[in-house]
């Protein structure tokens, strides 16, 4: 049997690269982030794992892999990596979807009990010296909306459904039967489900149908009491409606894993506002996170190898 011929773009003292070596043999492989030595190395690879988070070096070696059938991001989401060549290329694309979302997931509802409990206040008082007792809610019986029902909106509603919430999902695709949903709604009655939610959360993938899709308008079909939380991509939710909302207290509040402009720029107004919990884009960094994306490829490499069909696979023109 040949050898498959891999490149790998990443940081090469990166610790999760220490996982190749579990690729079954025969296997050649060349790892680098220098575009010369990524380019060279390029032109007979059967195989390319982007693992840095750079999408410039795939655009950079990928017109010289002309031998490159299978392309895999160690990540989740593509809509950086989707430039037109890679789009035209006949290169299968598979990535790290649904690697992260029991991470994610807890985040979600580690969100809900933030705001149930206003545990920024029980903080607050504390720092304080200051004993002062309020009521608090219970998320039993609330619902929690999930735009973008995949992976990680399945697992958030698993464990919403543990904590007694009642799930509403809406998705693109025709969803199969599931029963952590309550009740599906099509895109077009997007606002109609806003507005039952009391939590709501945004897993959705970047593309040009999701971008902005949650704007001034359905913000304001929202509950005032309602809490909104994004763990798919900054741009799904158009970032000056959402502040103008915070600041006119149109919504309880917002939890945040994602920005339009990452890392958040110094000064930013989600940084001061007590309505918002944010998160560096780190939600899914539990430990061993790296090493959970590698297993993936790994796993997607036996299947390579054996000629069966690839996990993951993204439809590059859909964009997930």
């Amino acid at each position: 049997m040949d050898a498959i011929r891999v490149v790998v773009i990443s940081n090469p003292t990166a610790s999760y690269l220490r996982l190749l070596d579990r690729l079954p043999e025969p296997v050649t492989i060349h790892t680098g982030n220098d575009p010369a030595f990524l380019t060279e190395h390029a032109r007979d690879a059967d195989v390319i794992l982007a693992g840095g988070l750079n999408p410039n070096l795939l655009r950079t070696v990928l017109p010289t892999a002309k031998c490159v059938r299978w392309v895999h991001s160690m990540w989740a989401g593509v809509d950086k990596l989707l430039f037109p060549e890679l789009i035209a290329s006949p290169a299968v694309l598979t990535n790290g979807r649904g690697v992260f979302k029991d991470g994610l997931a807890e985040f979600a509802v580690a969100s809900i009990l933030f705001f149930a409990k206003d545990l920024r206040r029980l903080i607050r008082n504390q720092e304080a010296g200051r004993w002062e007792q309020f009521d608090v809610f219970e998320v039993r019986k609330q619902v929690l909306g999930v735009v973008g029902y995949g992976e990680i909106g399945r697992e958030s509603a698993r464990l919403a459904r543990g904590l007694g919430m009642k799930v509403y999902a809406m998705r693109r695709r025709a969803p199969e039967p599931d029963s952590y949903v309550d009740r599906m709604f099509p895109l077009t009655e997007l606002r109609d489900m806003l507005a039952l939610c009391d939590y709501v959360l945004v897993a959705a993938p970047l593309t040009e149908e999701t971008r902005g899709m949650i704007g001034e308008a359905e913000l304001a079909a929202m509950k005032t009491s309602a809490v909104i939380m994004n763990l798919g991509r900054g741009p799904v939710i158009v970032e000056a409606a959402l502040i103008a909302a915070l600041e006119k207290g149109q919504l309880r509040g917002a939890s945040l894993d994602v920005f339009e402009t990452e890392p958040l720029p110094v000064g930013h107004p989600f940084y001061g506002m007590p309505n918002v919990l944010l998160s560096p884009h780190s939600a899914d960094h539990t430990v061993g996170w790296q090493d959970l994306a590698m297993y993936k490829f790994i796993e997607n490499f036996q299947l390579f190898r054996d000629g069966k069909p690839l996990g993951n696979i993204v439809d590059k023109k859909a964009g997930y």
